[in-house]
């Protein structure tokens, strides 16, 4: 892998079982990835594993010599806002164990889903609950080469704490707008929550209300994926680029918005290896044409 120079360098989540720079560094290879995206633990479960120290250097050497930007993924079962102690308790291991390791690897951040307020109880109470368990861990990021912390949205189901771009406002506002604070905007989530990407200019004011929201400067990360269901479906279902409701047109219209200068687009995209690298490139040709 080579240095990499661009506005957004376009990779992938890869899989890093049997090794993260073996397995993981050759699959991001075989994709032509310009950024990857892991996870360092099972991603439904609590399990907490070491890492093998040989790997994660490799892995960190072979991303800084290649100007591969890398990012870790919490597991999915994470949610500080549960009425379940134990599961608030899982939660913060698991996500401290992600901060620690991604610093271990050279990653840039960490992602996790902003979760639900279960039980019955009120948004205001879970996001207490948030301030309280995360903040803390927010706070014990003091090395400069610690990873931001990515907050991810979700699709709208249910009793979701974080959905449409406002909604960021308030989470933001939990965590006191913490200096390691940051968004991951996944484009089928915020599509499914909503959020009208296509058309002219639905993806440029979809962007405008994040800023808005958040502030310049937080957005670190895109997951780009299109979605098989129409917009404000609130199911959580991802496309190849440009073969689902959103199309072509509103990835090459993100990569021209100022909010996302310098901002890697990573693919959660179905097909395996082979529709991978057929979403990568399209990604790439996309950002080619956008000035066209």
């Amino acid at each position: 892998m080579s240095k990499q120079v661009s506005r957004n360098p376009v990779g992938g989540h890869v899989p890093v079982a049997g090794g993260l720079a073996s397995v993981g560094l050759s699959y991001a290879r075989d994709l032509g990835a310009e950024a990857v995206q892991v996870f360092v633990a099972n991603p439904r479960g609590w399990a907490t594993p070491a890492g093998n120290p040989r790997q994660d250097e490799e892995f960190r050497a072979a991303c800084a010599d290649g100007g591969i930007p890398a990012y870790v993924h919490a597991p999915y079962l994470i949610n500080f806002g549960s009425h379940t102690e134990a599961t608030v308790e899982r939660s913060v291991d698991s996500l401290r164990h992600s901060l620690r390791r991604a610093r271990q690897i050279g990653a840039l951040g960490v992602v996790v889903h902003t979760g639900s307020a279960t039980g019955g109880r009120e948004r205001a109470v879970a996001l207490r609950q948030v301030r309280e368990r995360v903040l803390p861990l927010l706070d014990e990021l003091t090395h400069d080469d610690d990873p931001y912390l990515l907050l991810e949205s979700t699709a709208g189901q249910g009793s979701s704490l974080c959905s449409r771009t406002w909604d960021f406002g308030p989470y933001f506002e939990a965590l006191d707008a913490h200096p390691r604070l940051g968004v991951c905007l996944d484009t089928c989530h915020v599509f499914a929550a909503g959020h009208d990407l296509t058309g002219p200019a639905g993806m440029h004011q979809t962007l405008d209300l994040l800023v808005g929201t958040v502030g310049p400067g937080r957005l670190k990360l895109v997951h780009a994926n299109d979605s098989k269901d129409v917009v404000g479906a609130h199911k959580d279902r991802h496309a190849n680029i440009g073969a689902g409701h959103i199309g072509e047109d509103p990835f090459r219209a993100l990569m021209t918005h100022p909010a996302t200068e310098g901002v890697p687009l990573v693919i959660e995209t179905p097909g395996g290896k082979e529709g991978h690298a057929a979403d990568v490139e399209r990604l790439k040709k996309l950002r080619e044409s956008r000035e066209g």
